[in-house]
């Protein structure tokens, strides 16, 4: 029997309802239902039910016989004091309803999904209002409480969850009945627009902050900060924005604010403010970028440098430009490779552009000079503990605050109440604390805390301390604490990376992540630590180093790193599950709070959110004698540095983990493994001798531990340097070794990309038919197994095959699958070759505007993709192109630039197509002599390569009457 109240009185029985009497005997089974479990006297029903007149006790029996006839497998039993209605917790609504909510919230932060689907089937238990059919005065008035207001709470929740996870479109339909119905509710409009804004209707965005302000308006209420600021965006569009919230209490500073704004209106380019820590340097620059966002409306972003921060590298300048430019909008995969592209990106984002960058925490002006805006209208405000140059904008040296602004900023923050007339004392606090802003607010959050301290006491707790300094108060507050919080207080002092989630700070502790929870919260509430994010704390660099006194335990810091170790492992196998086999093995380190992750996005925001955290802990491990953690770390980053294009952190760990691991001369596990993803990221760069080098000293590695997988990838890594540099049968044969070995193992993405490589060799050598086959064969098995990165590849060679071939319809069918795959994985670099393939075959059509019009598209995507064969690719088609429609001077151009990045790459078969390139477009133009040098190189390079395209060049030159033709 199931009973439901969330809407009007049901019962139900196998699917079906079952009449529950008239209304009387309806009201009797209410108030049993409210008090399901409990006994219920019958003078205390009767009295319930029949308030306004006397009901004899043979009435109330009568209704309880009736009842017991209709409740099923519930039970009306007879107790000594009273009757009681057993049922289980499953089969009242609102007793489920609460139970789905309460297991929600508990897994909200580690299952997101999870949290989902149980308020999904919480709030699909309301019908309509609680009770709605019955006379809530016959069941107990207004003794009955009513869980109507816990709905709305949950819808909420839920709309906020399904938001996070990209589900706007549940969010939105099921917010609008709400706001219709209670428009002056704030957090549910908020949410609406929230889930409107998402959609792209800005129009509906709009009518909702309308709709609210009017209802608010009706009851003399103004809409909150964050409805404006969701209207501002409705209006104008979302700017970025990576301030944290104002620094609570901010009060004086009103000539150093008046500084920085006067910058502002002139249109200076920086304002360095320096000074002493904890004075407050990154409070005023946050204050300031908030007050100044009317200025700068098309964003207010924040770099945090790490200068001055103990334990912590300051951040490089390549990560800190990497970091900006993902806030300004560009996707990590289109992110360049080397500093100077991504300086020029940067400053090509802000050009035309007014934006606020805060710099904070800067260890050096050489640090943020390539940080700096150029663009007129922006402006960057940089904090740091040194001077800056003159170069570096116009300079605030902060100095502790006056006596009469530490005071009030200390009544601000400890509660005005409880310091009223109390000035003489409030000024012996702040004195202190040095008149600084960080010690003040330390003392401020302890003061409050401590609600039934007397000021005095405060007062001899810092004078308990001795000489007054800057830490003075921090000393008294982690006095203050618990044991179990001042352990982990001093635990974050040695944290390797910039900040800490709650299961990570469970690991470094080793506690379960509800006490971690409730120990950094506590931490926080008595200012002692910053909440980053949700659920993330860092620490300001003062606390740090006064935290860092005493150095965290080994054991604790080796349980860090086994979190980030075992955790990314987890990561990595749900964000690329294709990699699974090639992992390292981390069986031997286990840690107690590793969280699951539910797919490839789960595991791939992981890596994300942690990734500065897990190159410090590489670097950790690197300088505290730990070779397993720091090369083990590190081979798992290799595919998300590989695929955002982060070659600078890629190349570095992997360089720190090799001088680790090849000073242990027996471990040919871990030396294999990291020569292999060298090997891998050299050859992305271009760097074909480098490559071949590593990946040659892996393969015996690879063989003396007998891992046939790792063997056939090196192998690959092998083949690709080798056939770029010309050696093509060298790399047939490692190759053919390679996909033998992946079918030994039974590996069919290996064997797919093996004969994926063999198709584009064989297709060089003008063995078309075999290479189709090949490319059949691979395309075929990557769609076996799902691999959408790897099929798209593959169709991009298959396709050209089959435009070689002729075959020019069945080439744009693969051509354009190829491009539809690798959009939805954001494979930038595939994308590109197969737009710029698109535009080849238009070109063998004769449609010279779409094939100009596809070169250009997939120039806009190769952008910011540092890989020199796709940019040499794309110069050599679009100088086909360019040739064929007349355009001489551009085909020459073209020809030229992919001539040099080819000599760069040293990749041979491209320099040779150069050479070919340029010889035809000199000889349209009518330049012989100068065509004739670049026909002998095209034709002695493709027969050292013994590639077919030296008889067509003979063939080609032959058939020529002027001085271009061979002598």
């Amino acid at each position: 029997m199931e009973f439901r109240m969330l809407g009007p009185l049901e019962a139900w029985h196998d699917g079906a309802p079952v009449p529950l009497g008239d209304q009387q005997q309806r009201f009797v089974l209410v108030v049993l239902l409210l008090h399901a479990n409990k006994p219920v006297t019958p003078a205390r029903l009767a009295e319930i039910v029949w308030a306004d007149r006397e009901a004899k006790p043979t009435l109330v029996r009568s209704y309880i016989k009736r009842l017991r006839d209709v409740v099923g497998d519930a039970t009306i039993e007879t107790t000594p004091t009273g009757y009681l209605l057993r049922i289980g917790d499953d089969q009242l609504d609102t007793v489920r309803f609460d139970r789905l909510r309460a297991e929600a919230a508990d897994v909200r932060a580690d299952d997101p999904r999870r949290a989902i689907a149980l308020l999904r089937e919480a709030v699909g238990l309301w019908r309509g209002k609680f009770l709605e059919d019955i006379d809530i005065d016959r069941v107990g008035g207004p003794g009955v409480i009513s869980p109507d207001e816990s709905y709305p709470d949950a819808v909420g929740d839920l709309a906020e969850l399904e938001l996070e996870a990209g589900d706007h479109r549940s969010a939105r339909d099921r917010l609008r009945p709400l706001v219709q119905a209670d428009p002056a509710s704030q957090k549910h409009a908020e949410l609406l627009m929230r889930a409107l804004l998402a959609g792209g209707d800005r129009a509906a965005a709009l009518r909702v902050y309308h709709g609210t302000r009017d209802a608010l308006a009706a009851l003399r209420m103004a809409p909150g900060p964050v409805l404006r600021k969701l209207a501002a965006r409705a209006e104008q569009g979302d700017p970025p924005s990576s301030l944290p919230s104002r620094p609570g209490g901010f009060t004086g500073r009103a000539g150093e604010i008046a500084v920085i704004e006067a910058a502002a209106a002139a249109g200076r380019r920086a304002v360095w403010v320096s000074g002493a820590p904890g004075v407050g340097k990154s409070g005023l620059a946050v204050e300031a970028a908030h007050r100044l966002r009317d200025r700068f409306p098309d964003g207010q972003l924040l770099a945090r440098l790490n200068g001055f921060t103990p334990g912590v590298d300051a951040t490089d300048v390549g990560d800190a430009l990497s970091e900006l430019l993902v806030e300004l909008g560009v996707p990590a995969e289109q992110i360049p490779a080397t500093v100077g592209r991504k300086v020029t990106l940067y400053q090509a984002t802000l050009w035309g552009t007014r934006t606020l960058v805060v710099l904070d925490n800067a260890a050096s002006p050489e640090q943020i000079r390539p940080l700096l805006p150029e663009a007129d209208g922006c402006l960057a405000v940089i904090t740091s503990r040194r001077m800056g140059d003159a170069d570096t904008g116009d300079h605030i040296r902060l100095a502790p605050l006056p006596p009469a602004e530490a005071a009030e900023l200390f009544h601000a923050l400890g509660g005005p109440a409880r310091l009223r007339g109390r000035a003489a004392d409030v000024a012996a606090v702040v004195r202190r604390c040095g008149y600084l802003p960080m010690p003040i607010r330390v003392a401020a959050a302890l003061f409050r805390r401590h609600d039934r301290w007397p000021l005095e006491h405060l007062l001899r707790l810092l004078d308990e301390k001795g000489q007054a300094d800057a830490n003075t108060a921090v000393r008294v507050s982690y006095q203050q604490l618990g044991e179990p919080q001042r352990v982990m207080f001093r635990l974050l002092g040695s944290l390797p990376g910039p900040d800490v989630d709650v299961v990570g700070g469970a690991a470094l502790a080793g506690c379960d992540v509800a006490e971690a929870r409730s120990l950094l919260d506590e931490l926080h509430e008595v200012s002692l630590l910053e909440e980053a994010a949700p659920e993330r704390y860092q620490m300001l660099d003062p606390l740090k180093e006064f935290a860092a006194d005493a150095p965290a335990p080994r054991q604790a810091m080796i349980r860090l790193l086994d979190f980030y170790l075992v955790t990314l492992a987890a990561a990595v196998r749900a964000a690329y599950p294709f990699d699974r086999a090639q992992q390292p093995s981390t069986t031997d380190r286990s840690c107690a709070v590793t969280p699951g992750f539910a797919g490839a996005d789960a595991g791939l925001r992981w890596i994300v959110a942690e990734r500065d955290n897990l190159v410090a802990a590489i670097r950790y491990a690197a300088g505290h004698a730990l070779p397993e953690h720091t090369w083990r770390l590190a081979v798992l980053l290799w595919r998300y540095f590989n695929t955002t294009n982060q070659f600078e952190d890629w190349i570095g760990t992997l360089e720190l983990a090799w001088r680790t691991v090849a000073a242990d001369q027996g471990n040919d596990y871990g030396q294999a493994h990291v020569l292999l993803r060298l090997a891998t990221a050299h050859d992305r760069r271009g760097q074909l001798a480098e490559a071949l080098e590593l990946a040659a000293r892996a393969l015996p590695k690879w063989r003396r531990l007998g891992d046939p997988r790792g063997e056939a990838a090196t192998l690959c890594a092998l083949a690709i340097p080798t056939m770029e540099l010309g050696r093509h049968d060298q790399a047939m044969a490692h190759l053919e070794a390679a996909l033998a070995k992946y079918e030994q193992t039974e590996d069919r993405r290996g064997e797919a990309h093996a004969l994926g490589m063999l198709g584009y060799l064989n297709e060089l050598h003008g063995n078309l038919r075999t290479a189709l086959r090949q490319h059949d064969s691979a395309a075929r098995m990557l769609r076996e197994i799902g691999h959408v990165q790897g099929l798209a590849h593959t169709l991009n060679n298959l396709g050209s095959v089959q435009e070689r071939l002729g075959l020019l319809t069945e080439a744009l069918t693969s051509y354009t699958e190829a491009h539809g795959h690798a959009a939805e994985v954001g494979d930038r670099c595939v994308e590109a070759y197969a737009l710029n393939n698109i535009g080849n075959v238009h070109r063998q059509r004769g449609r010279y505007a779409e094939a100009v019009r596809y070169h250009d598209k997939a120039r806009e995507v190769a952008a910011n993709v540092p890989d020199a064969d796709l940019r040499t690719q794309l110069y050599l088609d679009r100088g086909a192109t360019a040739l064929a429609r007349g355009a001489r001077q551009e085909a020459l151009t073209a020809g030229k630039s992919a001539l040099d990045l080819a000599d760069g790459s040293g990749n041979r078969a491209y320099r040779a197509r150069a050479h070919r390139g340029v010889a035809e477009t000199l000889h349209a133009m009518g330049d012989h002599e100068s065509a004739v040098t670049h026909w002998t190189a095209a034709e002695a390079e493709f027969a050292e390569l013994e590639l077919p395209e030296a008889g067509e060049v003979r063939e080609e030159r032959s058939a020529l009457s002027c001085a271009c033709a061979p002598r």
